[in-house]
Formats: structure tokens, C-alpha cells, sequence
């Protein structure tokens, strides 16, 4: 689950991590109240879950507040589009109004889990305000990774060796050594999977702050944090993954014309990837689960031909923990009650395929059965053609 700058930098307070002074508004005319309390020239950012948000005309700078307001007033209600939104954008509905920093030095800092180790990892890096991945290609050796042990937490000589390669000055070696400590303290008891300072800045009165900051939680863990839970914002997320996820589907749209439904994420990536290389495109990824009922095959149906870009749709679906035959009769059943008027290719391999397959054939639905994968990508594309 993704959250928002500026509830991000609420939970850095929460855990003594230094953020700029600053509030969120939804109302142009709250800017300019927020600016007089802060007394200072401010920055209005538009609340967002995306990067790129300075290049797309969602960061400005107000002298005044009532320059403010009319920053605010651009900002809010703007369909802000960035490298990381695609070219629908995103609808801006907050901006958080922060003292503008005077900066000496932007870095970075930010904590991973890294699969690999089992660990969670603290990237670092003298290069800040651009992204990680951009320095990683072209100056590797500017990033610092640091594991860190779950066993035994960080340590202080880890969060010290991390300020030393942020070149950090010795008046601050403390204070940034602190920081790091309390976001690894932030990452670990939120359950976390990404906590990100980017820039993490010196300014010119030598303070360290947080100017930016993005913290990610791990969906499955929200059961234990339902303070954070509360933060979600379905505003910023897509329609028909917020239903689905109502039903416990895993669902992701995509871009393509070829509906896909399957049981198991492996076999949902794998069809994804045959449908691309006999030349289409999927439009989703949808993994009904094992227990393929009635029930949640008419709801992934649905959710699935919400999708306008939809011109055929392709069931793959192994019968392992459920058998085919019953999810022939699920997929029967639902199919009539959506009235479903897209071609639908079928196929069904594991317990009682046979069967299934003759249950299909004599339905009132003119379902297209498969042979084998290979043969139900090749309709699928050919039927959505």
C-alpha cells in the first residue's frame, strides 16, 4: 500500500525523523493561512502517489502568501501527468504547503527489503534528487548498501558507516546517524517495504532534513496496523483493482485487448507472456486462486469486462485443489449471468479436464476449448483481431 508525501512525513515526526514545517490543504484559500503560520517563502506540491512531480508543473515555489494561494489554485483540480503516471495522469485533489529549504547538498537514503538476503537493506548515496536507478547505471560506485541483520536490528556503527559515505559533515555525523537509526526503527515496525528519503538534504543553516519522503507498506501486514490502513486513499488507486480487491482477487490492469483469468500467479504470468509472443497483448493480470466457485469467477468476469479495451477473453486454469469440471460449471453459470458478448477461449487441464471439456462444448455458450496452451493464445489473439 502506498501512501502520500505528507502522510509520510507525519509518520517521520511520529518517529524523530526531521521533516520541513508544513500542512496539508484540499482549498485553494487554505494556502495562504498555512504560508502566514509558516512565515517564510513556501512550496506548494501537489499530493500524488508518483515521482517526476516538479517536471510535470506540480511543484512550485510561492514568495508570499498570497502568491500561495495562486500556486495552490493552479495546483488543485490540475491532471498532473509524469513519466511515472502514463499519459492519463493524475487528478490532484491536496497540495502540501512547506517551508522552501535554502539547500547545500541533496542526498539519498532509503531502506529496501532485499529478497536475495532476507534482509533489509539501506541504500545511500550522494547523489540526491534524481532517481536511484539512474545512479546506479551510470555511478555505481556512489551507492552504498548496508544489510541489515533481522536477528539483531541496525547497529550504530552501521548507521555511522552509512553517514560517512554520505560524506555527511562532522557536525551532523550524530544527527544523520540518528535519522537512519529511527527510519530503519519506522520500516521495521510498520511492516514496510520501501522507506525512501529522496532528497535527503543539508540545508544552508546546516540542518538535515527530510524534503521528500515515500514510505510503502506490505499489503499482508495491514491486519497488524490498522492506523496505517486507514491512510489508503482509493482515489489514487485503480478502479477496478480497489473492487477487486473486495473480493480477494488479485487483479492489475493493463494495456492490451486480451482478457486473461487463471488460477496461480505463475500460470497467470505465463499466460501473459504467450499471449504477447503469438502477438497480442494481455489487458490484465487476474489470478482467481484455487477455489475457482461460481461466485468468484462471475465476480473476476465482471471485473475483467469492465475493462472497455476487453475483445476476448482466455480462462487458463489448472485443476489441481479445484477440478475442472466444477469450473466449467462455474464459468457456464457466470457466463449467462453477464450476458458475457466477447469471444472466450477455455482451457482446462488436471482433474476431470475431459470431462470439463464436453461439459463446455455442449453449453448454449459458444465457448472456443483448447488443446493446449499454445493453441488457446493463438485464438485468443486471433478472436480479439
Amino acid at each position: 500500500m502506498k501512501i502520500h508525501e505528507f502522510q509520510s512525513k507525519e509518520l517521520f515526526r511520529k518517529y524523530s525523523i526531521p521533516v520541513p514545517e508544513g500542512m496539508v490543504v484540499e482549498k485553494k484559500d487554505d494556502a495562504e493561512k498555512i504560508a502566514k503560520q509558516i512565515d517564510k517563502k513556501v512550496v506548494v506540491k501537489a499530493q500524488v502517489h508518483a515521482g517526476g512531480r516538479g517536471k510535470g508543473g506540480g511543484i512550485k515555489v510561492a514568495d508570499s502568501p498570497e502568491e500561495a494561494v495562486q500556486r495552490a489554485d493552479e495546483i488543485i483540480g490540475m491532471n498532473l501527468v509524469t513519466h511515472q503516471t502514463g499519459p492519463e495522469g493524475k487528478h490532484v485533489r491536496k497540495v502540501l504547503i512547506e517551508e522552501a529549504l535554502e539547500v547545500e547538498k541533496e542526498l539519498y537514503l532509503g531502506m529496501v527489503i532485499d529478497r536475495d538476503t532476507s534482509m533489509i537493506t539501506v541504500i545511500a548515496s550522494e547523489e540526491g534528487g534524481v532517481e536511484i536507478e539512474t545512479v546506479a547505471a551510470k555511478s555505481p560506485e556512489k551507492i552504498i548498501k548496508v544489510p541489515i541483520d533481522p536477528s539483531v536490528g541496525i547497529q550504530p556503527f552501521q548507521a555511522r558507516k552509512v553517514t560517512f559515505g554520505l560524506n555527511l559533515p562532522k557536525e551532523l555525523i550524530r544527527d544523520g546517524s540518528k535519522l537512519v537509526m529511527n527510519l530503519y526503527k519506522l520500516f521495521n515496525e510498520c511492516d514496510a517495504s520501501l522507506a525512501e528519503i529522496n532528497p535527503l538534504v543539508i540545508t544552508k543553516d546546516k540542518r538535515l532534513l527530510a524534503a521528500d519522503a515515500k514510505v510503502n507498506f506490505d499489503d499482508n501486514a495491514l491486519n497488524r496496523h490498522q492506523d496505517i490502513e486507514k491512510l489508503r486513499d482509493i482515489n489514487e488507486e485503480e478502479p477496478t483493482e480497489v473492487e477487486a480487491s473486495k473480493f480477494n482477487l488479485s487483479y492489475v490492469k493493463l494495456d492490451g485487448n486480451v482478457g486473461c483469468m487463471v488460477n496461480g500467479a505463475g500460470l497467470a504470468m505465463a499466460t501473459m507472456d504467450i499471449i504477447k509472443h503469438h502477438g497480442s497483448m494481455p489487458a490484465n493480470f487476474l489470478d482467481v486462486g484455487g477455489a475457482a466457485s461460481v461466485e468468484r469467477v462471475e465476480n473476476a468476469f465482471r471485473i475483467l469486462l469492465s475493462d472497455k479495451n476487453v475483445k476476448a477473453v482466455l480462462i487458463n486454469i489448472f485443476g489441481g485443489i479445484v477440478r475442472c469440471d466444477r469450473v466449467a460449471n462455474g464459468v457456464i453459470e457466470a457466463a449467462k449471468r453477464l450476458d458475457v458478448s466477447v469471444p472466450i477461449v477455455v482451457r482446462l487441464a488436471g482433474t476431470n479436464s475431459n470431462i470439463a471439456a464436453d461439459i463446455l462444448k455442449k453449453s448454449d455458450l459458444s465457448f472456443e476449448v483448447a488443446a493446449d496452451l499454445g493453441d488457446a493464445a493463438q485464438k485468443a489473439v486471433a478472436a480479439a483481431k
